[in-house]
């Protein structure tokens, strides 16, 4: 037989008043109150009706989804697996696509705050701190997916940026190259900043000398990854780290109309899986789990909404490094740092 509120105010010994307070996250509730609150509704496995409550606190059971290019295609394994997540618990998700635009994000974020949704998930810009501050002052919770924001505790899930990144190119070194060129989400981005880093720190290892003319940055976008690499091919390196899927796609065009061939001409490492490509070019990769990205950040959501109080989560998920050499096909799960 399903709990009622009653029967949670009972074994608490509290009225059915202090229990939606509790339910609800209004304040003035001690500490040792909410704890015997919650530990009735864990034991009784009460459920509050969901549109009751909705009612109530003037929220509604709708989940805000940001992402920042609905056209790269991790991302569309990541919403898949968010909308499932929510579906199963009662949920709808409404997606919105920030094309890396700090305005067109805050106009979102700005939207989703006066509809009161039940919480927010997003892969931020540089620019969103001060926006995500004002969904914390009306208790909308917040979960932050694929990237860093430096400023605020909040929940997170990302992959190991820089340790992938390291391998990648450490396998390039390994495989005797030099002069490693680059391509990068401009570094203001986290995760660009990150696998600049990984790049860095491989170089530095093997005591090759950090060459700036091998190094461009831009937006994580195909057209920057074109641009940029038809600039870099002119400094004839041997070898390319590319830091997104998209700008990969723009590396690949680029090479292809200069006549060269991968790996006989230049060789290529590069940030995920080109899985919906008809013939992948020979070139080590880092795969990402991108499901479990969604799965875990609606799960630190959903989590949030039980547990308002407890301290910010950052999960931090490994890729699985295919590297490309001749002599056998070599998998490794990079280790997070």
């Amino acid at each position: 037989m399903a709990s009622h509120i009653k029967d949670v105010a009972r074994l608490a010994g509290v009225s059915s008043a202090t229990v939606s307070r509790v339910l609800s996250n209004k304040p003035h509730v001690r500490d040792e109150v909410k704890n015997r609150v919650l530990a009735a509704i864990d034991e009784l496995g009460y459920e509050p009706n969901r549109v009751a409550r909705s009612l109530r606190v003037q929220r509604s059971s709708i989940i805000g989804l940001i992402i920042s290019d609905i056209q790269n295609s991790f991302f569309n394994t990541v919403v898949r697996a968010i909308e499932d997540s929510f579906y199963e618990h009662g949920y709808a998700v409404f997606l919105c696509n920030s094309d890396e635009d700090p305005e067109k994000e805050r106009m979102y974020l700005n939207l989703l705050k006066a509809e009161r949704v039940a919480g927010v998930i997003l892969t931020p810009t540089s620019k969103a701190a001060e926006t995500l501050k004002g969904l914390a002052q009306v208790d909308i919770p917040v979960v932050v997916i694929d990237r860093l924001v430096a400023e605020l505790e909040l929940d997170t899930v990302t992959t190991n940026n820089q340790e992938s990144a390291y391998q990648l190119v450490k396998h390039l070194v390994k495989q005797g190259h030099k002069r490693i060129a680059t391509v990068l989400p401009d570094l203001s981005i986290a995760t660009g900043l990150e696998r600049f880093e990984g790049y860095k720190q491989a170089l530095k290892e093997a005591e090759i000398p950090l060459d700036h003319d091998l190094i461009k940055t831009g937006k994580p976008f195909t057209s920057d990854g074109y641009s940029l690499t038809k600039e870099l091919l002119k400094e004839n390196p041997s070898a390319l780290f590319s830091a997104t899927k998209l700008m990969t796609l723009g590396v690949l065009r680029a090479i292809q109309e200069q006549g060269l061939s991968i790996p006989e001409d230049i060789t290529l490492a590069v940030f995920d899986k080109l899985d919906w490509m008809p013939y992948q070019p020979q070139m080590s990769f880092a795969e990402q789990p991108s499901y479990d990205l969604g799965k875990q950040a609606a799960h630190l959501l959903l989590e949030r909404f039980k547990m308002p109080e407890r301290p910010a989560q950052k999960q931090i998920l490994k890729t699985t490094l295919h590297f490309d050499v001749k002599e056998a096909e070599m998998v490794l799960t990079a280790q997070g740092p």
